[in-house]
């Protein structure tokens, strides 16, 4: 490549599968540490909100008042609007206390048991001062059906308590990301896997016998290859079922025939698998995640400008100072 001549690449995303909590794509023309990058800020650099503050009123719970606000954190909220609000520490509405509706959202729960059967407190009773922001079981049964049948979807369980015992508390809901704590990551797996390229030997392959072919094939952990029942050939079945475990290749060689088949992984073409909390849409994980990495390139494209802007003008002083 030629001095002064920049090469660019133009990556393109193919959509495979997807569904509200999961996603599988193919992120194609790029590199390992862009496709790394992406994977790292779905993870941990996509905001969510989750419930950062808890004020108890009345605990008379087998479970203490910390135990419950870290029950309470691990909660997953709809995050559908959390790119558009503010963090608690840069709101200048509230002065950075994190206690007003452009950076938080603030939930009731408030459940005592008269009766001799036990109660469960569930993220259903937690009563949100949004709509928009309710607990991830919430907001599903809402989706299937008029309103959330608690005979039907119990929500997620905070604590039991029996005749008598009661819990009334105020808590406080704030954006956040996975790199500060977990409980904001949007994702609860983010991985990607090299593209197979699997060539057989069809000459060298001809000359093994089925039950040759059969021990072979059999030989992979997953099911990678198969035979045709017709023609009695070895074909690659599934090439992304491959681990990279190198076990029919090891098996080759053991039976005499190296280079029957060659794996190699293409490192410009990785499958990606997306599961979600229930937080964000999958779908929306890889957008917003693909939104945070354009603002940190163009970060660090204002900084290198900034340097560059800097060096310049000192060294016109210096030339100045010089004359």
């Amino acid at each position: 490549m030629e001095s002064g001549i920049s090469y660019q690449r133009f990556p393109k995303i193919k959509i495979r599968s997807m569904r509200d909590d999961y996603m599988k794509f193919e992120l194609r023309d790029t590199d390992p540490s862009m496709a790394n990058a992406l994977r790292r800020i779905m993870i941990s650099e996509v905001p969510t909100i989750a419930i950062d503050l808890v004020e108890i009123e009345v605990n008379s719970t087998v479970l203490n008042d910390e135990f419950i606000a870290h029950r309470l954190g691990l909660i997953p909220l709809v995050s559908d609007r959390a790119m558009e609000m503010r963090f608690s520490r840069d709101c200048d509405a509230c002065d950075g206390d994190g206690q007003c509706a452009y950076c938080s959202v603030e939930f009731q729960l408030s459940v005592r048991c008269d009766e001799d059967q036990t109660v469960d407190v569930t993220s259903a009773d937690l009563i949100s001062s949004d709509l928009m922001d309710v607990p991830v079981d919430v907001a599903l049964a809402a989706a299937r059906s008029e309103g959330f049948d608690s005979a039907e979807n119990k929500g997620i369980i905070i604590v039991k308590l029996r005749r008598g015992q009661e819990l009334r508390l105020r808590a406080i809901a704030r954006k956040g990301i996975g790199k500060d704590h977990a409980k904001w990551s949007p994702a609860a797996t983010v991985t990607y896997m090299y593209e197979p390229d699997i060539h057989i030997n069809e000459d060298m392959m001809e000359s093994l016998t089925l039950e040759e072919k059969q021990d072979w094939v059999e030989s992979s952990p997953t099911k990678v290859f198969d035979i045709d029942s017709n023609t009695q050939q070895v074909k690659v079945y599934d090439a992304e079922a491959y681990t990279y475990d190198d076990e029919v290749i090891k098996k080759a060689e053991a039976m005499g025939k190296p280079g029957l088949v060659e794996i190699t992984a293409r490192e410009d073409s990785f499958i990606f698998t997306v599961e979600s909390t229930g937080a964000v849409k999958a779908s929306q994980i890889v957008i917003n995640a693909i939104e945070v990495l354009k603002q940190k390139l163009d970060a660090v494209r204002l900084s290198e400008d900034t340097v560059e802007a800097d060096d310049q003008f000192g060294e016109l002083g210096a030339h100045m100072r010089g004359g």
